[in-house]
């Protein structure tokens, strides 16, 4: 949850470089450019389907059956990797023990 004042003082989510995914890292990367902090709770639950409805961004072969799609997806894989660079690079809140070769926030090994 976020105050509507807070939201509009960051320009809200970015629709033009990042129609479809990213948006919300995007936003979430500004605050806390911005001085805010993103603060977890275990105490809600929400349910978000990825990609039910639009498929999912990954699939092999995407690049031939949907050029479009994966023209759209490269260009916003490549927006966010210009912009946040430092971040992919370093993120301040994740362990640099643990491993960014998998998902399964495992001991780094290498």
């Amino acid at each position: 949850m976020i105050r509507k004042k807070t939201f509009e003082e960051m320009g809200g989510l970015d629709e033009k470089n990042l129609k479809v995914a990213f948006n919300d890292v995007d936003f979430c990367l500004r605050l806390i450019e911005n001085g805010y902090y993103n603060v977890w709770t275990p105490y809600a639950e929400l349910y978000h389907h990825e990609s039910l409805s639009r498929g999912n961004d990954a699939e092999k072969g995407l690049e031939k059956r949907d050029p479009e799609k994966y023209r759209r997806i490269k260009a916003e894989n490549d927006h966010m990797n210009k912009k946040w660079k430092r971040f992919i690079k370093r993120d301040p809140f994740y362990n640099p023990n643990l491993t960014k070769r998998r998902e399964d926030f495992g001991l780094r090994l290498e």
